[in-house]
């Protein structure tokens, strides 16, 4: 067991500067591409991401500092991901407001998502918790999260 104190590292406020240990970057590796398009590229723009890079099987979209791939890889080793396995259960996002949740909700039924935890919604994470909670046909979980209201 290490005793090891780390220095502790001013934070870095410059512009355009992401914080030390703030997320750089997730790789989402999905089934099929052009479906995960139609429903993840679609949220992510409607989230004011922007597409930065675009390849064959794959694209990355960027808010700030952090971006976001999705790519089809011929490595993959199933044809569905299951957030009841050991890694990734979901992914959650800020938006503004308990309205812009519930937009946003309805219009993603029509992009391939469908509402998780109805009976519960929108308080499935706890009365003081105001959050949609969607699943997409490849059984990718993402989790819209209106600030304070």
């Amino acid at each position: 067991m290490s005793t090891h104190t780390p220095t502790p590292v001013p934070p870095d406020d410059r512009p355009g500067r992401a914080p030390r240990g703030s997320l750089h970057h997730v790789e989402l590796w999905v089934p099929d591409f052009e479906r995960a398009l139609g429903s993840l590229g679609w949220l992510l723009e409607a989230l004011g991401h922007t597409v930065s890079q675009r390849w064959e099987g794959g694209r990355s979209w960027r808010l700030g500092p952090t971006y976001l791939v999705l790519e089809q890889s011929p490595a993959l080793s199933a044809d569905r991901h299951d957030r009841h396995r050991p890694g990734l259960n979901h992914l959650a996002f800020h938006v503004e407001s308990a309205a812009a949740v519930e937009e946003l909700a309805a219009e993603a039924v029509r992009h391939g998502w469908r509402l998780l935890f109805a009976d519960r919604h929108p308080h499935a994470g706890g009365e003081r918790h105001y959050a949609a909670y969607l699943e997409n046909g490849d059984g990718f979980e993402v989790e819209l999260v209106a600030a304070e209201h």
